[in-house]
């Protein structure tokens, strides 16, 4: 790992241990708290705290300056319209494409709709200025945004979300995935949780990471490849949350959380 690059890991550590910490030792607003899967009251401190980090290590990673700033404008954009539905939609009991597109073509635009289109357009336009071709940067932005909506996908219980950026991430070379790792514990351990914030968030810097990855992913047949599995993905959305669901048992039991 060259310096530049573990200067990026430590920086979005840093910056999300630190924002997580602030935020904890504040008193908490009602609008902060969730009630989790096992019926605790838990804080959603780790969605900001994930998508200031992530976007801070995107900016200090190497590359050009252009590919940098297109990278955070796509974190922070998927965060804050993460942080729009946790903070509006939280009532709305409907979920999936489906039913946010039923209600817009019925004249309402849901909080999901806004996500979903706004994570949409600043996918593809970050896309568009971190590639030098147009379809190179639809592509792209379509790996981001998919991204982004898998890790919500799989954030339905301690640990997976975070768990699976952490592992993908290193493998992608994301250095926000450090991010992630700082607030592991305390989302497996029940305290916090990532909400749509940082699981959009850190899913958007994964995106990144993994559209511009070398070997089998990189150019445009492995960006479309990826793009079509994220498609596919997002159409088997129940079957991916069910399967994430029994992995954050495995993880609860391994970590020895279980039934705390």
């Amino acid at each position: 790992m060259g310096t530049n690059v573990s200067r990026a890991v430590v920086v979005a550590g840093l910056v999300g241990a630190g924002v997580y910490a602030v935020l904890s030792r504040r008193r908490t607003d009602p609008v902060w708290l969730r009630t989790n899967h096992a019926g605790r009251t838990v804080t959603l401190y780790a969605g900001p705290a994930a998508v200031l980090g992530a976007a801070a290590g995107t900016a200090a990673a190497p590359g050009p300056v252009r590919g940098r700033a297109a990278g955070v404008l796509a974190v922070l954009a998927a965060g804050g319209c993460g942080a729009y539905d946790d903070l509006v939609g939280t009532d709305d009991p409907r979920r999936g494409f489906r039913a946010h597109l039923g209600a817009l073509r019925g004249g309402e635009v849901t909080s999901g709709a806004v996500k979903l289109f706004g994570i949409g357009a600043a996918g593809v336009l970050a896309g568009l200025l971190i590639e030098e071709r147009a379809v190179d940067g639809v592509l792209t932005g379509a790996v981001i945004a998919g991204t982004a909506h898998l890790v919500n996908l799989v954030d339905v219980g301690p640990g997976v979300a975070v768990g699976s950026v952490v592992l993908l991430g290193a493998v992608a070379g994301m250095p926000g995935a450090a991010a992630a790792a700082v607030l592991a514990p305390a989302d497996l351990g029940e305290r916090t949780m990532l909400g749509d914030t940082g699981a959009h968030g850190l899913g958007a810097a994964l995106g990144i990471a993994l559209a511009r990855g070398g070997g089998c992913l990189g150019g445009s047949a492995g960006r479309a490849a990826l793009a079509v599995g994220l498609v596919a993905a997002a159409a088997n959305g129940e079957r991916v949350s069910g399967l994430a669901r029994r992995a954050s048992g495995v993880l609860r039991r391994v970590a020895g959380v279980a039934g705390r």
